[in-house]
């Protein structure tokens, strides 16, 4: 979608909008008063006092009905320039214009503010020339805004609104949040029986129901499959570990803030973890290595809790629990560019079978300025960046970099994608560290007999389990892949008399595969509805004819052809869908 903030013409369109809807607003209820009318990337909203009256869905065709009755009418709109006397007389009668004029500085001895017909505003600009630009707009929502954030202060009514330069604009953008509401993982969670929150669990703390858990299942086994093949070992770790270990780690220091109370029992003080590292630390420290063990590769799918702010949860995609798809190689320093260049052929490898194309590489890096973030070693930094850019450079990987983003303990490659709803986010990651191994006093015995540091590989292909099932409905709009799909095949006798027989024997036939058989005594349109309602990949119909000649035939989700095949074609249809991950 586009930023209105990045487009200098629609972000003036918009907040001369702001303007409009709160001269609107003022015409309707004339006690209104107002605080602030920014641009944002979505267009504008304005947070009003309305006093008792609380802005309902009636409420806004009203006010857009009158919005548009000052379009019409066409008033310039024209700015003034008073003094911050003159401007505290002006508003004296609203306390939020007053405390915005009180808290600008001394010498802003002008101020501006811009008039359309009977509405002043304090704004500085710029604006349209008249309110007859003001002719596509729509607006979207409303919510309730403490006055400056703060919930110590009064409620104001927030109304969001966009504007465009042309109907066929509006129209778009409209289509495309239609589209993304479709796409919303937290509404086809719901509607596909994926995953459920209640706020008696907890806020941020996901189940997933039986369709969920398929996907979760599939996913877990794929990308172990994938990893086992490569020579990684898994293990098992719990969810919670002595504060002590986090002391060790430095995670203590740098994160806690980030992490859930500790809590004590018996004397000792544990904390539920943010990440995995330190328990594959001490996994590591159990034996003792020699140089020929190295690389060893270290993966677990693993449960982890994150202190977020209520207001950052978002179905699963931003969660207080979540399972990261993490694994840990521990190198000697001659295997780091081998290792790391494995670790990104294998993002490359999954993103390809599983058809992510909208993604880029971001190499994160320290900033040399900031002295209390960052492990204080110089050399080591310089080494691990140079690293990191000569593999990405001999794979020819197009990557940006990003100073500042660098974990506090070794910089990391960040696989960023755009997903077909809000803003891009990292989704697979690999991080470079000589810090931890040296904090938990890791060896290994090199050649010559003498004890090393590793360093360790920090990587996670899917990011979190979580996130990914969460990426993978919005791109799909819930129609996941076959091999992915909780139910894969659905079968529909024509007539339960005469065909349901016939149908239980297909479905013994086709045990390998998920398979529902609806065996409901409803009419044949509405049970082909629902199979695609609930986006069922394959359905298959099955009547006297397909009785008759022994066969199948079968509807694929957003086709209407209806094909039929002998069962053991059929068969040979679906594996090279499965393994072709289509």
């Amino acid at each position: 979608m586009i930023n209105i903030k990045e487009n200098e013409r629609l972000s003036t369109l918009n907040h001369s909008c702001a303007h409009l809807l709160a001269q609107a607003v003022k015409h309707l209820y004339p006690e209104a008063k107002f605080w602030v009318g920014p641009v944002i990337s979505e267009g504008f909203y304005y947070d009003i006092d309305l006093g008792d009256k609380v802005i309902s869905e009636e409420d806004i065709p009203l006010i857009e009905k009158e919005m548009k009755k000052i379009s019409k009418d066409g008033k310039r709109i024209v700015r003034h320039e008073i003094s911050k006397k003159e401007a505290l007389e002006m508003f004296k009668d609203d306390p939020y214009k007053i405390d915005l004029i009180n808290r600008m500085d001394e010498n802003d001895t002008i101020i501006s503010c811009y008039t359309q017909g009977d509405f002043t505003d304090l704004c500085r600009g710029p604006h349209v020339e008249s309110v007859k630009e003001l002719k596509y707009f729509k607006l979207l929502k409303f919510s309730g805004a403490y006055f400056k954030g703060d919930s110590n202060n009064k409620m104001l009514q927030r109304i969001y609104g966009i504007c465009f330069e042309t109907e066929e604009e509006l129209n778009n953008y409209l289509q495309e949040l239609e589209d993304a509401k479709m796409r919303d993982h937290r509404k086809l969670g719901k509607d596909l029986g994926i995953f459920v929150t209640n706020d008696l669990v907890g806020k941020g703390l996901p189940m997933y129901l039986p369709n969920g858990y398929i996907i979760w299942e599939t996913l877990e086994n794929y990308i172990k499959g994938k990893e086992r093949k490569l020579g990684y070992l898994h293990v098992l770790t719990p969810p919670l570990g002595n504060v002590e270990l986090y002391k060790t780690s430095g995670h203590w220091d740098h994160y806690k803030d980030n992490m859930f109370p500790k809590m004590e029992v018996e004397g000792e003080e544990f904390v539920l973890r943010p990440m995995n590292c330190p328990h594959h630390m001490m996994i590591y420290a159990n034996s003792i290595h020699s140089y020929k063990d190295l690389p060893i590769r270290i993966g677990e799918i693993a449960r982890d809790c994150r202190f977020e702010a209520s207001g950052a949860l978002k179905g699963i995609e931003r969660v207080r629990t979540f399972c990261q798809n993490d694994a840990h190689i521990f190198v000697t320093p001659e295997q780091i560019e081998s290792e790391f260049s494995e670790v990104v052929n294998l993002i490359l490898e999954v993103y390809k079978e599983l058809h992510i194309t909208n993604y880029h590489f971001e190499l994160s890096l320290r900033d040399k300025e900031d002295k209390v973030k960052y492990y204080p070693d110089d050399d080591m930094w310089n080494k691990a960046e140079d690293t990191l850019r000569k593999v990405l450079n001999d794979l020819n990987i197009d990557y940006v970099e990003k100073i500042g983003e660098a974990a506090f303990y070794g910089p990391k490659l960040d696989v960023q994608v755009k997903p077909a709803v809000g803003n891009e986010y990292t989704l697979s990651t690999c991080q470079l560290d000589f810090c931890l191994p040296m904090k938990f006093n890791l060896t290994y015995i090199d050649k010559d007999g003498e004890k090393k540091t590793p360093v360790v590989l920090h990587r996670a292909v899917f990011g979190s389990l979580d996130r990914f099932i969460a990426y993978y409905l919005e791109e799909t709009k819930g129609a996941l892949p076959l091999w992915l799909s909780p139910v894969q095949i659905n079968i529909i006798p024509v007539n339960n008399e005469y065909h349901l027989e016939y149908a239980k024997l297909i479905k013994d036939k086709l045990s390998d595969y998920r398979v529902k058989l609806d065996d409901r005594e409803e009419k044949l349109g509405y049970k082909m509805r629902e199979s695609v309602m609930n986006k069922i990949p394959v359905t298959l119909i099955l009547g006297q004819k397909e009785v008759d000649n022994q066969n199948v035939s079968y509807r694929l989700l957003g086709s209407e052809e209806t094909i039929t095949l002998s069962l053991d074609e059929f068969i040979k249809f679906i594996e090279d869908k499965i393994k072709n991950k289509d």
